[in-house]
Formats: structure tokens, sequence, C-alpha cells
């Protein structure tokens, strides 16, 4: 025993009544090194033991501060600075659409990292080496004992009454517990650690491999794979032609839908198309939201062809010329629908009373720029 260094002194209890009053004797005794152990969470304890609030919830607060920065920063420099998309006349910066990328990032990085923290800086993990480790204190207080060590690097210890003192307080054993050469100086990358490490994860890697490349195309797991179904352009055996891909019937049309007459007929569409719609203010807001939806981002928020996509698109010409000013509401909804030279047309996206909304709110915008002499009054 000359050779070991004492770590500490420890006492056994029956009863978790006695080890809370012994636990606030401790305290009220002087100690400030010492430790308590149940094989349960027993209520009251912190607040006998007079702990501090943990300052751990800051290194949550710092992780989790730093994650939302870093996600709000990354999303700004990638949206605005090295990769600006305008996508549907949404401006660059979108903050409402960082918050849940931020919420997300912020969890994640709060959690992973507490829980890094707790175990790599305070809990020096993979330290194994602890004096309690592998002692029979520990393997009482671990199963139906309770059990209270006091360390004796504490100012006012002593060996004789520190011993003295549990049993006075009812431990009905009392352990010396002392350091062992193997954990003096813990190791913080032991080989056989790392080794299990390594063999863990080669395992881990290996089962994950059979069951994602074979165990899931093997009966019964490949249910979903082998299923009565058609795959497209497949080939059939019981139709004409034998392909899955299948055109509609000539002649039919969607319930509901009515195809649209002048795809290749302009002027035509000019003629006899005529504006259902009256230029009411419910409207006209209808026809504002789209048009700064779909068409700004190439014909600028006030139609003069002034593209917000800073080069991604060649520009389109003005909607305030003669020749726009001039042509019909038809000719205009015509173009919305069906596209025009490289721009695309909208049926798909834009419902047919959107687009008439849209002629009104165009035509807003020619009035604003060439009044009549009628307006100015």
């Amino acid at each position: 025993m000359e050779n070991k260094i004492l770590y500490s002194v420890s006492g056994i209890f029956e009863d978790v009544n006695k080890l809370i009053s012994a636990v606030k004797t401790v305290t009220d005794s002087g100690y400030t090194k010492f430790d308590v152990h149940s094989p349960y969470p027993i209520h009251g304890l912190p607040q006998a033991m007079k702990l501090k609030p943990s300052k751990l919830g800051w290194v949550t607060l710092v992780f989790g501060l730093s994650g939302a920065l870093f996600a709000f920063l990354f999303m700004y420099w990638v949206n605005v600075i090295d990769y600006p998309l305008i996508v549907g006349g949404k401006p660059f910066y979108q903050l409402p659409a960082y918050v849940p990328v931020m919420f997300e990032v912020t969890v994640l990085s709060a959690a992973v990292f507490t829980v890094a923290w707790m175990l790599f800086i305070m809990f020096k993990f993979p330290n194994n080496s602890h004096p309690l480790i592998d002692t029979e204190y520990m393997r009482k207080v671990s199963v139906d004992k309770y059990g209270i060590t006091i360390q004796a690097s504490d100012p006012i210890f002593d060996l004789t009454r520190a011993k003295e003192f549990l049993q006075s307080l009812g431990a009905s054993e009392v352990f010396e517990i002392y350091f062992r050469e193997s954990n003096v100086k813990p190791k913080i990358f032991d080989k056989k650690f790392i080794l299990f490490l390594g063999i863990t994860s080669l395992i881990v890697s290996g089962v994950t491999y059979f069951i994602l490349n074979h165990l899931l195309f093997m009966s019964p797991f490949n249910w979903m794979h082998e299923q009565f179904r058609l795959n497209p352009q497949s080939k059939l055996t019981f139709t004409k032609p034998e392909t899955t891909n299948l055109t509609p019937v000539e002649g039919t049309v969607a319930r509901g839908f009515l195809p649209y007459p002048y795809t290749d007929r302009p002027d035509l569409a000019e003629k006899n198309l005529i504006n259902p719609l009256l230029p009411t203010e419910k409207t006209l807001k209808v026809g504002k939201e789209k048009y700064l939806t779909f068409c700004s981002p190439c014909h600028g928020n006030f139609g003069h062809g002034d593209s917000r996509l800073k080069g991604q698109f060649p520009n389109p010409p003005t909607l305030h010329s003669d020749k726009l000013r001039n042509m019909k509401d038809g000719g205009i909804y015509h173009i919305i629908t069906v596209g025009q030279n490289i721009m695309p047309g909208y049926a798909s996206q834009i419902s047919s009373d959107e687009r008439w909304a849209i002629v009104h709110y165009i035509r807003v915008l020619q009035r604003a720029i060439n009044p009549k002499e009628s307006d100015l009054k």
C-alpha cells in the first residue's frame, strides 16, 4: 500500500433516507469534493448536495446559435452572393425560407456538440481508468446500495477522520479507494479502444452493405422490387403498339378541360378572343400578383424589358411599344398561353382567368406610362 495513492474514502448505505440525511451532514461539515452514487435517480439529491446549476446549458446555447448563424450565412452567401437565382419573381434574400433550415441546423448542432462536449471535454472519453471503476464499492452502488465517496483531495480531508465520519453517519461498509498504476495517467488514444472502434466500424459497415445490397433482394424482402406493375417504356405483349407509353385516343379531352383552339393561329386568337373579366380591384390584384411572379423576372416590374435576371436570360422587348399597346387583349392572352420566340407558354402554370387578369394589369402598366389626356384631368 505504500506505493499506492489514495483517491477517496467511500461508504455504503442501505437505506435511501439515511443517504439523503448523510449527504446533508457531509455538505454542512464543509466537504466540497465528494460524490454520491445510486442505482437510480433520487429526487432531492442535487439540493442536498447543494450542486450549482450546470454550465452545460451555455455550451448548448453557444453551439445552437453558432449552427443557426452558420446556416444563415451559408444560405445568404449561396443565394445572394455566389449563385443568385430568381425563382418565381422572389427576391434573392428570403429570410422566411431560411428559417426551417436554420431551425434544423440549430437543433442538430446543439444536440451533437453538447453530447460531444460531455463525452470528450467533461468526461475525457475514452477515459476508462477512473479509480472507482471495477471496485467492490461501485459493484454495490450499481445494483441495490447507495454510496458516498469523499475524495482525498478535499481541503479538510483526513483519512482516519473521514472513515469515522462515514461510519457515524450510518455507513454499513467503508472502503479505501486507491489509484492504480495503470490509471494514474489515462490514455486518450488507447490502442485497445482504437482497435475496438475499427472492428465495430467494419462490422457495422459489413452488415449495412449486406442488408442494403443483398438481403433486401432476397425473398420475402424483395416484394417491393418484384411486384405486378408496368415500368415506363417497357414492352408489352397485349397491346399495340407494344409499349406502356400509350397516347390518348384521338379526339378525346380531359374531363373539365377544353383545349386551346388557337395554338398555331395568333391572328384568330387576337380577333376572336375577348377578355371575359372586368378590370375590378380584385382582378387587378390577382393580375399584379401573377405578373410579378411569372412575368417580372424577364419583363421587369413595370414592363420596360429591364430583366432582373442579370444576363441569365435574353431581355425581352418592352411592353410599352406601339405594337403591344395597339394589340388586342386576345393577342396578349395568346402569347401568355402558348409563348413567343424563346418565351415559353404558361398555360400549365397559370389558369385562364389568371392570364386574363395579367392582361388587365399589363394594360394598367401601359396606361401609367402612356396616359391619355383624360387620365391627367
